[in-house]
């Protein structure tokens, strides 16, 4: 059977592309113990991987809450540039982080999750955020045709040709709103679609080798409007991966951080304090 072409559904919350580097390190300190007091666990670190056509700044909402209950959390520049690239670059900041971590993607960052947490015990849960959980050898093209509903690939924009081969793909900013962000404010989705970030087409296609899903906590949260991953996909992936709780939002679209960051960075405390 042929693979699906990105031009016709395209993976959710795909969010954009480049920038090498954390976007955002915040480092909550703690209070100061009496001498004499028991010293209390560290709270996990709280990893925030976007998708395409998104950036680190799409965790703002999510990351403020999680900062207001005094959880160190790191927004990762995903470069979007392959599966299995940015994988190691997320799994190479996860070195550098002491202490327990839970891992959070949104869209095609819940393919690079499910591939920087293999193999690494100090990864006490995945969150996907209308994200992909792929099974070995499954692409996000893939996992995006597996049932109807995808708009993505009549919202994108012309490809733009990479000097090294292949394209990158933006969504139009005429159709970014309605495509990507129907539920968040007019100004702000304009902005995002501004500040879109591309992803390689070759990243949307190349086979995912890691299932961390498998061996971690796991637990989902997307929107029941959402045009780039169809809902019943991600129920379909919430369910083969034994999710330990799955939250669906009414109405919501592909952003769900963006729009509902309460609900999103709810959910992620659960998973957080089971690890605690």
């Amino acid at each position: 059977m042929s693979s699906p072409s990105p031009r016709s559904f395209l993976p959710a919350a795909l969010g954009a592309v480049a920038a090498l580097g954390v976007a955002a390190v915040l480092s909550a300190a703690g209070p100061a113990l009496a001498k004499d007091a028991p010293v209390a666990a560290a709270k996990p670190t709280i990893v925030l991987v976007h998708g395409a056509f998104a950036d680190a700044s799409s965790w703002n909402g999510v990351a403020g809450e999680l900062r207001g209950k005094g959880y160190p959390v790191v927004a990762v520049a995903n470069p979007l540039r392959s599966v299995s690239g940015d994988a190691r670059y997320t799994a190479s900041l996860l070195d550098k982080i002491a202490g327990p971590v839970v891992l959070v993607g949104h869209s095609y960052g819940g393919s690079v999750i499910s591939n920087a947490a293999t193999g690494n015990a100090r990864v006490k849960a995945l969150v996907y955020v209308s994200a992909f959980a792929p099974e070995q050898g499954e692409s996000v093209v893939e996992l995006a045709g597996k049932f109807p509903g995808s708009t993505l690939g009549d919202a994108l924009a012309a490809p733009v040709p990479l000097p090294e081969g292949g394209v990158d793909l933006y969504i139009d900013q005429d159709k970014f709103r309605n495509q990507f962000a129907a539920d968040v404010k007019p100004d702000a989705a304009r902005l995002m679609a501004v500040g879109q970030r591309p992803v390689a087409e070759a990243a949307l296609k190349e086979p995912s080798q890691g299932t961390a899903w498998k061996d971690h906590p796991v637990y989902f949260v997307y929107g029941a409007a959402d045009k780039n991953i169809p809902p019943a996909a991600m129920a379909w992936m919430a369910e083969r991966a034994h999710a330990r709780r799955t939250v669906v939002i009414p109405n919501a679209s592909h952003v769900p951080m963006v729009s509902h960051a309460h609900e999103v960075a709810a959910l992620i405390e659960t998973a957080a304090k089971s690890a605690e």
